[in-house]
């Protein structure tokens, strides 16, 4: 016999946390959160090495459009300098042997003069010719040469969102831009080459923070602790879908019996469970590694937070500097730790355990657009030999990008495979989401979250859990899910109207 429930929610990343958290508020008892890892927080959970290094699933951090979710978060970690630490996003792009900060649209005056040219002569084309083009951009290559022009387009776009993406900007659409990817405005790009004037600070998350331990999976871990224990069930894989009997059915042979299913299972393998084969090949998605290494030493890069590289002298699209995040993200300096291999991947000189301080490197690589360099590879020298390709790859990368020397010396290597990554924006996307969710909704099936809806503009955290709230609100009551019908209104404001504690 199948177990009854009213709602069961499947995943305890921040969808599935945000659902179970609007119910709990709302005075339900009829729900059950059930996930296959051992315990909260999906893709925005921490990883710790054995050497005690903390590497998230990629560059997460936090800021928000909501005060819902903030409220939630300081309840859940507390709030002040004791459980965050507040940064400013200090971020370049690696190119051209050189340091030009982000948004490079807005920093071309760091380029050498050659490009600089072609930059901006680029700039006043598009500018001409998007006065006289007729109607919306067709691809999200078309509102690159729109809004950038063939030279901002060649140099950093185009490879940059190919390395990401792993399929071509013509194939992609562009409602999803929003506040992802800065605009330029010509007049202040040419006076900042002339001024030669660096020009940051772009963005929603201009500002962000951080908690001063446990990493991004401590605030998932945090909401997960105000919910009923006796409601949350962990090592629970679901394995099937029964939508006309609406059943959902464990990898042990237990079986759950549902009113509503807010699944945030990607949306492709459900669909693929329920025979719309077709559907899921309609909708792409990337896979990432997440590579990291702790670092014997001082930092060497100030205050840097996450780092651009389109050029094909590394396998990584991103780098985030750990390690400035939060101190606790790296042992304690005294830690004694043993040298695995320097920065070149050679043996070390000596494995006798030393002290600190430590530093961290976090790299992002999706795995569809991953080649081997075509430089002769390193061993990985000591007890570190027995990496992937992908690690060692990374490591080159590393000293080629001169994020590393090649004396450094590592004292812990992690990584990690995703095999949904990224909800990849393609043409087709919007099509499928049209038919494919009111489809799943006929049968008591709500497919959200960053994967279970696909839609990338609405799938950071603060999305995320949203998107779990929210459904929750239409389940009971039949409220409008505004983060998932109307991206560019939620992303535009803080949104005000909804709260977890009322002021």
């Amino acid at each position: 016999m199948a177990e009854k429930v009213g709602v069961l929610i499947v995943g305890a990343g921040p969808t599935g946390l945000g659902a179970a958290t609007r119910l709990n508020q709302l005075g339900n008892k009829d729900w059950l959160l059930i996930d296959a890892a051992p315990e909260a927080g999906g893709l925005a959970c921490t990883d710790v090495t054995k050497e005690g290094f903390l590497f998230d699933m990629g560059g997460h951090v936090i800021f928000s459009h909501w005060d819902y979710f903030d409220q939630l978060l300081d309840t859940a970690l507390g709030s002040g300098p004791d459980a965050w630490n507040t940064l400013q996003r200090v971020s370049y792009v690696w190119i051209r042997d050189r340091w030009v900060a982000y948004p490079f649209q807005n920093n071309i005056s760091a380029l050498p003069k050659e490009d600089q040219i072609k930059c901006l002569t680029g700039l006043v084309e598009a500018k001409v010719a998007n006065t006289a083009a007729q109607g919306r951009p067709k691809n999200f290559d078309e509102w690159i040469l729109r809004v950038m022009g063939p030279g901002i387009a060649d140099l950093f776009m185009r490879p940059y969102n190919f390395k990401v993406w792993a399929i071509p900007t013509p194939l992609m659409q562009c409602n999803w831009l929003g506040e992802r990817v800065a605009t330029v405005d010509v007049d202040r790009a040419i006076t900042n080459v002339i001024n030669n004037k660096e020009d940051a600070g772009w963005g929603p998350n201009a500002v962000f923070r951080f908690p001063t331990s446990g990493g991004t999976g401590a605030i998932w871990k945090g909401v997960a602790k105000l919910l009923p224990e006796e409601r949350q069930r962990y090592g629970q894989k679901v394995v099937s879908i029964d939508k006309d009997a609406k059943i959902v059915t464990l990898d042990n042979g237990h079986k759950y019996q549902y009113d509503a299913l807010l699944s945030t299972i990607p949306l492709d393998i459900t669909l693929t469970w329920l025979g719309k084969e077709e559907w899921a090949k309609g909708l792409q998605h990337s896979s990432s590694h997440i590579i990291g290494f702790g670092i014997r030493g001082q930092c060497p890069h100030g205050t840097k937070c996450w780092l651009y590289f389109p050029e094909d002298n590394c396998p990584f699209y991103r780098c985030t500097v750990f390690s400035n995040y939060a101190k606790l993200n790296c042992p304690a300096d005294d830690a004694k730790l043993p040298t695995l291999c320097l920065g070149d991947g050679s043996g070390p000189a000596s494995s006798e355990p030393k002290e600190g301080p430590y530093w961290s490197l976090m790299f992002e690589v999706s795995e569809s657009n991953y080649k081997p360099l075509n430089q002769e590879p390193v061993t990985l020298g000591g007890t570190a030999g027995t990496w992937s390709d992908v690690v060692r790859d990374t490591l080159v990368g590393a000293i080629n990008t001169q994020l590393m020397q090649a004396g450094d010396e590592v004292v812990s290597i992690y990584h990690r495979r995703i095999e949904h990554g990224y909800p990849t924006p393609s043409l087709g996307r919007d099509e499928i989401l049209e038919k494919a969710l009111p489809w799943l909704q006929q049968f008591g099936i709500w497919s959200r979250g960053r994967f279970g809806s696909y839609k990338y503009e609405v799938a950071n955290q603060d999305h995320s859990l949203m998107l779990g709230v929210e459904c929750v609100d239409n389940i009971l009551f039949g409220t409008k899910e505004l983060t998932l019908s109307f991206p560019d209104i939620v992303n535009a404001k803080k949104n005000t109207e909804l709260l977890y504690k009322k002021k």
